[in-house]
């Protein structure tokens, strides 16, 4: 099945999804996680791709990860997580949970930039550098990038760090944290300047 075209709408887009024979990964996968949250958000949160959870269960960001991004939502940033939009790169895990390969995520980059149309988001937040590079083809690391507004279509695109490299470096919340101060600033109408 071929990726979507832009301007669908919702209901053709997940169906889409859904039958996606796109890569090999349709072969593996338990369930494609497609997304899940408020249509009509603000702040739309991209991941890398499902884990086995999320595999599991369909939806994303339900593991440990997905625990902290959800902490870091309501209790950081005083939103509830259904008023956000969050989704992946990837629709489908990848085995073993390694990281996308170029064909997959140009493969499913359609979905997600369909998913972008039609949220119509003020603020994109870019989890980790797999997002990041799906996104906006930046090379470099997120240790860099992080932080930093860039202008992404009619959004802001704000990268910070992975919940999951959070989990394993608990020191990087505090960076993290300085992030999501940017997303708020720049939700509450500021520049999103530091």
């Amino acid at each position: 099945m071929a990726p979507p075209k832009p301007a669908l709408d919702w209901e053709s887009l997940t169906a889409r999804a859904l039958g996606c024979e796109a890569c090999a990964l349709c072969e593996t996968r338990n369930q494609v996680v497609f997304g899940e949250g408020n249509p009509d958000a603000d702040l739309l949160f991209v991941g890398e791709a499902p884990g086995y959870h999320e595999d599991q269960q369909g939806r994303p960001f339900v593991g440990k990860a997905g625990e902290l991004l959800t902490a870091m939502i309501e209790r950081g940033m005083h939103l509830r997580r259904e008023d956000v939009y969050i989704a992946n790169v990837l629709k489908c895990r990848p085995p073993e949970n390694r990281n996308p390969a170029p064909d997959e995520v140009e493969r499913c980059r359609p979905f997600l930039l369909a998913q972008i149309e039609l949220i119509r988001p003020k603020v994109v937040c870019a989890l980790g550098g797999q997002a990041l590079r799906a996104l906006t083809g930046h090379e470099g690391g997120i240790s860099r990038a992080r932080g930093r507004p860039v202008p992404f279509g009619d959004a802001v695109l704000v990268p910070t760090f992975h919940p999951a490299y959070l989990l394993r470096n608990p020191a990087a919340k505090r960076e993290a944290w300085d992030d999501l101060k940017t997303v708020m600033r720049i939700l509450a109408g500021d520049s999103g300047s530091r």
